[in-house]
């Protein structure tokens, strides 16, 4: 049929379909090839056992899949699992599994880009030039094999997804939704949209270009200050993002689809945790519903930043909840395998 193999993975059903009629199959053998990618997450043609022998040789000889591959795996004492994963062209990402059982919460991080473009100062990705996006196929990978990692550890599938490991999700706009579809579609993984979260630095027009694409999952907006100021100097994308341009952009995606929206905001000592910086994040919450995630830092070789003490964080996080704000204190997870968040780095 062709010379170079092609990407199974990059096809749509419709192509597929049209590629295995031209081979002389049957059409209803693109759907069977499509659950076995998309559905049970095969990696390999062989595990295709309803397809004849002929038609996985002829398979093998015209497509590849290209999966990920675990290459490390480190487990914390809390629980959590980083694994990192080797691409097909050598490249290393890592994924987190995150489990609270007392919550009945097992989340996955994954990322969506290898190495991170944006250099926000207090991150150890953003330290990582940015290489190249992942394609759909390589996060709904991470997803997958995770899910897998739950289910043989800890008995329980997964019941989160959150876009915030390696890169910026929404300068991998197409893939990281792509990657969704294949994910929440009954031809797919099936989970809800609703237990989706998409974290960005801050990328407006993206964020209005989500709305006009009426997605159905939550977003977060990594904040971690609420003046211009202060995140310009640890955010260099606020400069061309600057909070009004992005509440705008935060409006207009309510509005359009009513998900959820959450502030991630990390706690740095002397930088953002003052009752003043609190008051300043309560006007941000006053322009629609919006939960606020406060989170440990974690420190990285040669930040300039310490955590926040416990004990202002809980004053922060009170003088927010007393103006009827929802806040969530989260204690970091994987601090000792460099999985906690700002950590991911390929260590």
């Amino acid at each position: 049929m062709v010379d170079a193999k092609i990407n199974i993975r990059s096809l749509s059903q419709a192509a597929l379909t049209e590629m295995l009629l031209e081979m002389g199959e049957k059409k209803f053998r693109a759907k069977q090839i499509y659950e076995w990618l998309w559905q049970k997450g095969a990696h390999s043609f062989d595990e295709m056992t309803n397809l004849s022998k002929a038609l996985r040789a002829q398979l093998h000889q015209n497509f590849e899949i290209l999966p990920i591959q675990e290459d490390k795996v480190q487990r914390s004492t809390d629980g959590t699992i980083k694994s990192r994963y080797r691409l097909h062209d050598g490249h290393l990402i890592e994924s987190v599994l995150i489990p609270v059982p007392s919550d009945n919460r097992y989340t996955v991080c994954v990322s969506s880009q290898v190495g991170c473009s944006l250099t926000c100062t207090f991150c150890a990705t953003g330290r990582m030039k940015r290489v190249r996006n992942l394609d759909a196929a390589e996060i709904y990978d991470q997803v997958f094999l995770v899910n897998q990692q739950a289910l043989e550890t800890y008995n329980h599938p997964l019941t989160n997804i959150v876009y915030m490991g390696m890169g910026e999700p929404l300068l991998a706009y197409k893939n990281v939704l792509q990657s969704i579809k294949y994910i929440t579609s009954p031809q797919g993984l099936g989970m809800s949209p609703r237990r989706i979260t998409v974290s960005t630095a801050g990328i407006a027009k993206m964020i209005k270009k989500l709305a006009d694409d009426e997605v159905r999952f939550n977003l977060a907006l990594s904040l971690h200050a609420a003046d211009d100021e202060k995140r310009n100097e640890i955010m260099p994308i606020n400069e061309q993002n600057n909070l009004a341009v992005l509440m705008e952009a935060l409006i207009y995606f309510h509005e359009n689809t009513k998900n959820k929206i959450s502030y991630e905001y990390i706690a740095f000592q002397d930088f953002n945790d003052s009752i003043e910086d609190a008051a300043n994040l309560a006007k941000l919450c006053r322009l629609f519903p919006v939960t606020v995630n406060i989170i440990e830092y974690n420190p990285i070789d040669g930040a300039p930043f310490k955590k926040s003490s416990a004990h202002k964080i809980d004053d922060f996080a009170a003088y927010l909840r007393n103006k009827g704000i929802m806040v969530t204190v989260r204690r970091s997870r994987g601090r000792d395998i460099d999985a906690a968040c700002g950590q991911l780095a390929n260590k």
